[in-house]
């Protein structure tokens, strides 16, 4: 025959006051660190963030160029760790508030479906590169095209507005 044992009452009573004060604690804790400050930035990206303005008539070369250089890209962007400089370049007449890219841009875009949208997942998977659009409230699904410069330099094209 097997006897079976109940739990001493003062340790289910100790399990649910802990329980009740996890619970009742505020979240302050679970809260993650903003990017509102430069120095947070700075210390979360850990490269210098830049933003311009542009028009997408001025830069069209460039990101077309740079939009058929996609699929080389993702390596690079996947390989990233460390950046002296990030350059985020606001396509502000591409914006969708603006009815998005102008047709040449939208046409070099969905010729490269697939790899700008592999190009967007390897973004928001890489913590530099995320931390530095969100810094500049960049939705990964606004960026057109990444261009490497210089060693240690990105430049991002985005069909955005900066936030003001």
């Amino acid at each position: 025959m097997t006897v079976t044992t109940l739990p001493d009452a003062r340790w289910l009573h100790a399990i649910a006051a802990a329980a009740f004060l996890a619970a009742s604690l505020p979240h302050a804790a679970l809260n993650a660190q903003g990017l509102e400050s430069p120095e947070t930035i700075d210390r979360i990206v850990g490269s210098q963030v830049n933003q311009e303005e542009a028009k997408t008539t001025a830069e069209i070369d460039k990101v077309s160029s740079a939009i058929d250089r996609t699929r080389e890209n993702i390596s690079t962007v996947r390989k990233t760790s460390k950046l002296d400089k990030v350059d985020i370049v606001f396509l502000t007449d591409a914006a969708r508030s603006e009815g998005g890219p102008p047709p040449a841009i939208e046409n070099k875009v969905r010729q490269h479906q697939e790899d700008v949208a592999e190009l967007r997942k390897e973004i928001e998977a890489n913590a530099l590169l995320y931390n530095a659009i969100d810094s500049r409230r960049v939705l990964a699904e606004d960026v057109l095209a990444v261009e490497f410069d210089d060693p240690g330099k990105i430049v991002i094209y985005a069909a955005a507005k900066p936030s003001n």
